[in-house]
């Protein structure tokens, strides 16, 4: 099938839709200088008194995860030993968010910026989604700061999203393009999950510790093509779903001090089934059958994940390949990881057409975005 029998001219829109149009103009990712494979964090954790200290059970959980095969070879930390893995006291974790944050979010910012093709000073607004760690002012200010806005942009703050907040930022970036008040967009999710590691003999902890890593991913966004000669990325069509009955399987309390992660068995199945909620709806109002997404960029939750995806949807390996990528070289980055997997099918060359983007997190959420890429 070509493209001009996937995408009919012109392409059926809703009516809303059409006076609201955007388009990614450039991508831009960042990561911590120092990346450790997964046996040297064993190696380096199996020395701590912290975690001599955990129960047989708990040990061998660790044991499996990070020198055994779960999907992941190394990770980014912000870090500039390994041993300072175990520094697990409140103040110790903020000072890492506090000095990784704001350069990884401006160094993700700067690379969209230059990919993009787009002035600085032509940004009007940034929205900036971080789950691991706080701030006031938030990491908006620092970023205005460090990559030099204008004095005058929209600076807002998004939080709660999780891993999910990708999307749900991107959805307010088209809110205000449509507004007319906006000609450029700076959208910003940057984590330093190792700003949230700890151990205890909780599994959900535990897991935790050995799938996060640290990143930041930007996009550059208008309501016109961009005019930088690279491929031309056009936001269709969005879907929501909020579960908050399942609220206390994913999400992060505060417990002496610091942030825990609450991760449940569970969440690999909700994952997969809120995800295909979402998308059979978005198809449905587009009109457009499944069969039609050449190209899947998913949230690389985890190995699991994944696994449950394929199952549910019917997909092939292939269908999670570029997540899987991503997972594999960096873990589960949260917010920035669906948008790693974006920029690893936009460069690896991806088929054109239909793709589907979709994440998912805390307290159970997922969302969900129909592209149109040439």
């Amino acid at each position: 099938m070509n493209l001009p029998e996937l995408f009919p001219t012109p392409f059926p829109l809703p009516a809303a839709a059409s006076a609201s149009r955007m388009f990614i103009d450039g991508v831009g990712t960042a990561v911590p200088a120092h990346h450790y494979p997964q046996a040297a964090c064993y190696e380096a954790l199996r020395q701590t008194e912290v975690y001599r200290g955990l129960d047989s059970r708990s040990q061998a959980l660790m044991r499996k995860l990070l020198a055994g095969g779960n999907g992941i070879r190394s990770r980014h930390l912000a870090l500039d030993q390994i041993t300072e893995i175990d520094q697990f006291n409140p103040d110790a974790l903020q000072r890492r968010f506090e000095q990784h944050a704001p350069a990884l979010g401006a160094q993700a910012g700067l690379r969209a910026l230059t990919n993009a093709a787009v002035d600085v000073q032509a940004i009007d607004a940034i929205l900036v989604s971080t789950c691991t760690g706080y701030l006031c002012p938030g990491l908006s200010s620092y970023l205005i700061e460090r990559l030099g806005l204008r004095s005058d942009v929209i600076a807002l703050d998004l939080v709660g999203n999780g891993c999910g907040a990708a999307l749900p930022n991107l959805r307010m970036a088209q809110a205000l393009l449509s507004g007319g008040d906006c000609a450029r967009v700076l959208s910003v999710c940057v984590e330093v999950c190792s700003a949230a590691f700890y151990l205890d003999d909780d599994p959900g902890v535990l897991v935790s510790a050995c799938l996060f890593g640290d990143g930041a991913a930007a996009l550059v966004l208008g309501p016109k093509p961009p005019v930088n000669g690279g491929r031309r990325i056009e936001w269709i069509g969005f879907g929501a779903e909020t579960a908050p009955a399942h609220r206390e399987l994913l999400r992060f309390e505060h417990r002496r001090g610091m942030l825990r992660n609450i991760l449940t068995p569970p969440v690999p199945r909700l994952a997969a089934q809120y995800a295909e909620t979402v998308l059979d709806r978005v198809l449905m109002e587009q009109g457009l059958p499944r069969k039609d997404i050449q190209t899947w960029i998913w949230h690389a939750g985890g190995r699991d994940v994944l696994s449950a995806l394929r199952e549910r949807l019917g997909l092939d390996d292939d269908a999670t390949r570029w997540s899987a990528e991503v997972l594999s070289e960096y873990g589960n980055m949260s917010s920035p990881s669906v948008l790693f997997a974006l920029d690893r099918a936009l460069t690896g060359g991806a088929a054109p057409g239909a793709w589907w983007l979709s994440s998912f997190g805390a307290g159970f959420s997922c969302y969900g975005a129909l592209l149109k890429v040439n």
